[in-house]
């Protein structure tokens, strides 16, 4: 029996949360843009954020407000403009967003938390955000989570989101995930936006700490572009309301939970992966033999983001060398006469030498995964081997086609 089962529900199936989502005229396209995940109880908090030095106004408020006190009831997200690289006032707007939603939910400021994705350079559309907030509050209801997936994308073409639920002493736990992203996405915290609820009671330490192991196994191992986002965010709340006994130190349940935590994380993961602009087909990229995992996860990521290797698997081209020459330069040290490739089932190298294979049959392979045909999948798999060691990791990205250029080039205009 699994650890756990997929549930429907997205943010709101863990007990104690509402959702919402609007349409609060913050895009021009006057799609929803504005979105509420709000705990009826103090939850612990936890974060991960982008790496990058130009960061948005809600990236630092958010590490702010974590690093005074690790807890909080709601999150705010808006879509439409990043508010990144926006100056002091873009610094003001997001106090400003966080205060109206503390006044209209009657909560401390401190409990609130926001996050941001659009065009970067642009401020909020505060006039619109102001006069948005008071029906998003009235909107959030139980099972809103559907409609904050929609409010928080941008260039998606589909909404993520996951739920799973466990049982930890006889009674049930769940987890609950929504997340956006499909360009600009690149280990590091790779723009994507991410939220995670959970009703189980975890000491903060411990949730933090559960969070960024999670992240490293998932959205740390994706990638469309390339480009590390300004906005990049995951937020995790555990309310609780379980009532389950609290987790405050490493165990079989908190091995349990954290396990389940990282499921949701990898699954919203490869979704934002499969969801790449202009993108046909996942790639997932499984990497054995390395000394540890933290090297055979940085050969699976340098792989997946190859943009040669890519661009090949957009043209159904089966060309294993741009497979070899990533690994070779992912700066993990190896011997290449260990090398082993294999695209699905098609075995391409072993033991640092080229084997003969069926390329028509390895190009339809690829064609048959983009059409979903091939096990039902979009998935195209590639496996390689460095060596004996025990270290294993995997990579989601996705293939790099024309539509892509189009997409990005067109973005502002």
């Amino acid at each position: 029996m699994a650890e756990w089962h997929e549930i429907p529900g997205g943010v709101t199936a863990p007990k104690g949360y509402r959702a919402a989502g609007i349409a609060a005229g913050l895009k021009p396209s006057g799609a929803p843009d504005l979105a509420l995940i709000y705990s009826e109880v103090e939850a612990i908090a936890a974060g991960v954020f982008t790496t990058s030095q130009v960061k948005a106004a809600c990236v630092d408020y958010c590490r702010q407000r974590l690093e005074a006190k690790a807890t909080a009831r709601a999150i705010l997200c808006n879509a439409g403009q990043a508010n990144a690289a926006t100056g002091s006032q873009g610094w003001e707007d997001a106090l400003e967003s966080a205060q109206l939603l503390a006044t209209a939910l009657n909560i401390p400021v401190e409990q609130v938390l926001v996050a941001s994705t659009g065009v970067i350079g642009q401020r909020i559309r505060m006039e619109q955000l102001r006069s948005g907030i008071p029906n998003l509050v009235a909107a959030a209801t139980p099972d809103g989570s559907d409609a904050a997936a929609k409010a928080i994308i941008t260039t998606d073409l589909v909404t993520k989101s996951v739920a799973l639920e466990t049982t930890l002493d006889g009674r049930p736990v769940r987890i609950g995930g929504i997340c956006k992203g499909s360009g600009m996405i690149h280990p590091n915290m790779a723009t994507m936006l991410a939220f995670v609820t959970c009703d189980a009671t975890v000491s903060p330490h411990l949730w933090q700490q559960m969070l960024s192991r999670a992240a490293d196994k998932s959205f740390n191992q994706i990638t469309v572009d390339g480009d590390t986002s300004t906005n990049d965010t995951l937020l995790a709340l555990a309310n609780g309301e379980s009532r389950t006994p609290a987790i405050t130190e490493p165990g079989p349940d908190a091995e349990r939970l954290e396990g389940m935590l990282t499921e949701v994380c990898m699954r919203m993961a490869k979704a934002i992966a499969r969801d790449g602009e202009g993108a046909t087909c996942l790639l997932e990229i499984r990497v054995s033999g390395a000394p540890d995992d933290a090297a055979a996860r940085q050969v699976a990521r340098t792989i997946a983001g190859s943009s040669l290797f890519k661009s090949a698997v957009f043209g159904r081209d089966p060309n294993w060398g741009r497979i070899a020459a990533a690994a070779g330069r992912a700066g993990v040290p190896f011997d290449q006469g260990e090398l082993q490739v294999k695209l699905g089932d098609f075995l391409l190298m072993d033991h640092g030498q080229p084997l003969p294979f069926d390329r028509p049959a390895a190009s339809n392979y690829m064609k048959q995964a983009a059409a979903g045909e091939y096990l039902k999948t979009d998935t195209v798999l590639v496996s390689v081997s460095i060596g004996s060691g025990p270290g294993m990791g995997m990579a989601w990205g996705c293939d790099l086609s024309y539509d892509y250029v189009k997409i990005n080039a067109e973005y502002t205009t």
